[in-house]
């Protein structure tokens, strides 16, 4: 009796210990088609540098809203300053945390991140025709203690040639903003395919529906080289309470930033073609 339940017991410790690295190894992660799938999570690696696009505003292509007070807040909503005006759309909190590879994937502190996006509309404020005098959508947040920023905004829109996407860039601190020279990553976060289906099928969203389903990830000219692997968002929620937006982003300052040229906006403030 004693040898039989010596052996029920180191039975049920193998089930238990199995059990348990079964749970601790599976989690979603990216993949090409934009949605998640079952597998190993990957150590964080370095942000791929992307171009900031034709509609940065940070002084590099035209209007500087980084030089402007008040670009540091948290609901980029809204206009600010002189300017007035709000971005409609399914809302969302951005969160992305900032991570120093170069000292061992600490949570890089004090940094300043500058997002920017498009409208619910596709247009992209300062530069698109309707919105030249607005300059929502954009701001810039200091990283806490744990690496972290946030933002309040809104699902921006799928428009021709691109997929579903937030334009960042990381500087190391606040004072470096004013000069887009110093950016130690620029990059731009995808967003899942079936959360786009969802928000798209919302009132406001509609010509984003068909744009949508001319690009996939594979196809992007900016996320199309590895289908987003260390860009695509993990998104919680629902249209109606909104959604919660997630990123690690992974910063080397031990390599030089290597973003690709972009091109400048044809007259009348239109989306030009290319990476954007």
């Amino acid at each position: 009796m004693l040898g039989l339940g010596t052996v029920g017991l180191g039975l049920a410790a193998c089930g238990t210990n199995a059990t348990t690295a079964s749970g601790t190894s599976s989690t979603a992660s990216a993949s090409p088609s934009g949605s998640a799938t079952a597998g190993t999570t990957p150590a964080l690696a370095e942000i791929p540098d992307e171009t900031a696009g034709p509609y940065p505003g940070d002084g590099s292509n035209g209007p500087d809203v980084l030089e402007q007070a008040g670009v540091v807040r948290s609901d980029i909503r809204t206009s600010f300053g002189e300017m007035r005006g709000t971005a409609d759309g399914v809302p969302i909190t951005l969160e992305l945390t900032v991570r120093d590879l170069a000292n061992d994937g600490v949570p890089f502190a004090g940094t300043a991140v500058y997002v920017w996006q498009c409208d619910r509309e596709g247009r992209y404020s300062l530069y698109s025709d309707g919105v030249t005098d607005q300059n929502y959508l954009r701001g810039v947040q200091i990283a806490d203690s744990a690496g972290v920023v946030r933002f309040t905004s809104v699902f921006p829109a799928c428009y021709d040639g691109r997929w579903p996407h937030i334009h960042f860039e990381v500087y190391r601190d606040r004072a470096d903003i004013t000069d887009a020279t110093k950016a130690i990553a620029t990059s731009q976060l995808a967003l899942p395919k079936d959360v786009c289906d969802a928000v798209y099928a919302t009132a406001g969203y509609e010509a984003s529906v068909q744009t949508l389903g001319r690009v996939s990830l594979t196809s992007d000219n900016v996320f199309g080289e590895d289908g987003a692997a260390h860009q695509l968002a993990t998104v919680t929620g629902d249209v109606t309470k909104g959604y919660a937006v997630k990123l690690p982003v992974g910063v080397d300052t031990r390599t030089t930033p290597t973003v690709r040229g972009m091109p400048g906006p044809p007259p009348g403030g239109g989306r030009p073609g290319g990476p954007r």
